[in-house]
């Protein structure tokens, strides 16, 4: 259940005061614990999967990025000419990946998607990224999109095409009751998580606290939420933004771990939105808050 309607109960302040201009960006808050020194959320990098990409603009994307390895490209033989394939067989070629010509029930047998659009590749693994690592930035102001037991597919895969697109830093998965990266995701990311760091914590409520530690609001996202996205304080600091589940939204522990929840004002009769579309407002929303406004 994301998003809430406008107006109706008082909108209660937050719990605590955003840091002052210049000391939200990188900085420690007032009474935040230090992190220990060599601290990480974990030990040593693992495989995301991501073995099978499918779909036109993810195979595509997975060859521009040149960010692992490609085994090989497999082309349905009744393909009609189009210039997103041609700029495949390029890209294949200037890599020196494999491109197989196969019958279609041949790719359809192979691909795990209803729709692969005749195309599909077998890849190295996503390799993933490290929590804490996200958490401190890499030149950037900290963006993240952490997910709290999304479990369709479909789903993940809009989320991190538009976290993405917003110009997110990276996305956070659990690492149990939640999807994965697969070839349903791939294909609905359309090639996002090409591009997009993703890190796989144990459990997201003691995520959240390590990133509070390291000096990043957490703010859920919720039709509860006592305040509007749209007014956020601290949406140009770091940010871990946190979307619920598909059924039950924000876990307890996860609730009491964020600094604000908030909720999309609704206009309309539903009283809620779909996580993927509630997720697409919202990143888009703290993307446009935290463009540089030109000097006047």
């Amino acid at each position: 259940m994301l998003g809430g309607r406008a107006g109706g109960a008082r909108v209660s302040p937050p719990r605590r005061r955003p840091p002052p201009p210049g000391a939200g960006r990188g900085g420690r808050r007032p009474g935040r614990p230090r992190p220990e020194p060599g601290r990480t959320a974990r030990a040593g990098p693992r495989d995301l999967g991501g073995t099978q990409v499918e779909g036109r603009q993810a195979v595509r994307e997975l060859l521009l990025a040149g960010r692992r390895r490609v085994r090989d490209v497999w082309l349905a033989d009744d393909l009609d000419p189009a210039a997103v394939i041609e700029e495949i067989v390029e890209l294949a070629g200037d890599l020196r990946v494999s491109v197989r010509r196969v019958p279609r029930a041949r790719l359809e047998l192979e691909a795990h998607t209803e729709a692969p659009q005749g195309v599909l590749a077998h890849a190295a693994p996503l390799p993933e990224a490290d929590f804490d690592e996200l958490c401190r930035g890499d030149g950037r102001t900290p963006f993240l999109v952490v997910l709290d037991g999304v479990t369709d597919p479909r789903n993940l895969g809009a989320v991190l095409r538009s976290a993405e697109g917003s110009g997110a830093t990276g996305a956070v998965l659990a690492r149990h009751r939640a999807a994965h990266v697969s070839p349903a995701v791939t294909k609905a990311a359309a090639g996002a998580v090409e591009h997009l760091p993703i890190a796989v914590v144990g459990g997201v409520p003691a995520a959240l606290a390590r990133a509070r530690e390291l000096g990043v609001w957490v703010v859920g996202l919720d039709a509860a939420g006592a305040r509007p996205v749209h007014d956020l304080p601290m949406a140009t600091d770091p940010l871990a933004l946190v979307l619920g589940s598909e059924g039950r939204g924000l876990g307890r522990l996860t609730r009491e771990r964020c600094d604000e929840v908030a909720a999309i004002p609704l206009r309309g009769r539903l009283a809620s939105l779909n996580v993927a579309a509630a997720a697409a407002v919202a990143c888009f929303e703290v993307a446009r808050q935290r463009v540089p406004r030109s000097a006047s």
